[in-house]
């Protein structure tokens, strides 16, 4: 659709593509200018839409409304420097950096701008299970400790290792239920083989939080199916999103042993994309217009965690 708050897209690959799709189906927001080097862009979009193979034309073009960086990690910090620094709000592809300290240059840099707008898209905060799971949760009592779960065979990339490629979205979780900073971190490996499309590996992740709550993660990309899914262990029951399942989130005692269906609640939750729901989210914040700094500051702690892993794995070799 087309109309409302022009957005500029930099990186038309994979995940540049489900925000052009999903944007699409959106009343109040389009994709107005992308940047892409690939010629078959055009057919990505509409005729209205400019697309220069530098993004930095974006910036300088001065009619964008907010940017969205969907381009590889490496390059997120210095666009997204440059978007906040000419006011332009951002919504970054997570991770936000594979660097803590340029992480955090950013995150003064935003705080010295009065109108500051950066959002970080860890997708699964905005799926409407985990937003339910967060609300319900809050009326359950104590949150004794959370299990998650993220893999898949592969993806097998070149720029992000299967920590920072799938751990994100688990501590990003995990951090936001919690809303304190981890006092521990541990990780290890659990396994690592060559594949005929790459290197994989399992990996074994325990954060540790104040008052006795410890989350235990798993993340790899050598599991025979995809698995998302995050358990939250309340006083007498637990709450379970499950990503990859017909019913996101369940409702169950707390378990001790085998689990009777019959004590099973399913949960109903609006059928919606997540991604529709962040690109939403940005949307309401540029309309706003007021400084929203909540998703890169959590953006920042979530590399901070994955910097203390990735220090972990390599000291146990």
């Amino acid at each position: 659709m087309t109309g409302g708050l022009k957005l500029g897209l930099i990186g038309a690959g994979r995940w540049g593509r489900a925000y052009i799709k999903t944007i699409e189906n959106l009343d109040g927001v389009q994709v107005h200018r992308l940047a892409s080097r690939n010629p078959q862009s055009r057919a990505l979009v509409g005729n209205a839409c400019r697309i220069d193979p530098d993004w930095r034309a974006l910036i300088a073009a001065g009619d964008l409304d907010g940017l969205i960086i969907a381009s590889p990690p490496a390059h997120h910090v210095e666009m997204a420097t440059a978007s906040i620094a000419a006011g332009i709000p951002v919504l970054i592809e997570k991770p936000l950096s594979l660097d803590l300290a340029e992480a955090q240059n950013l995150l003064a840099l935003a705080r010295s701008q009065e109108a500051a707008i950066a959002l970080v898209d860890h997708i699964h905060l905005y799926h409407p299970a985990y937003v339910e799971l967060k609300r319900q949760g809050l009326g359950m009592g104590t949150l004794h400790g959370l299990r998650s779960a993220g893999g898949n065979w592969g993806p097998f990339r070149r720029d992000a290792s299967v920590l920072w490629d799938w751990a994100s979205h688990d501590i990003a979780m995990c951090l936001d239920l919690v809303g304190d900073d981890s006092i521990g971190v541990s990780a290890r490996l659990k396994e690592r083989r060559k594949t005929p499309e790459g290197w994989g590996e399992t990996i074994a992740i325990r954060l540790d939080f104040a008052e006795g709550v410890v989350a235990d993660i798993d993340v790899g990309n050598l599991m025979d199916r995809k698995k998302r899914f995050l358990a939250a262990h309340y006083d007498r029951e637990t709450l379970v999103y499950d990503d990859e399942s017909e019913t996101p989130l369940v409702r169950e005692p707390r378990p001790t042993g085998a689990c009777d269906p019959a004590q099973v609640t399913v949960i109903d939750v609006p059928s919606r994309l997540p991604l529709a729901c962040a690109v939403d989210a940005f949307a309401r914040a540029i309309r706003r217009g007021e400084q929203d700094l909540a998703g890169l500051e959590l953006g920042v702690r979530v590399v901070e965690t994955l910097t203390a892993c990735e220090s972990a794995l390599i000291v146990k070799g």
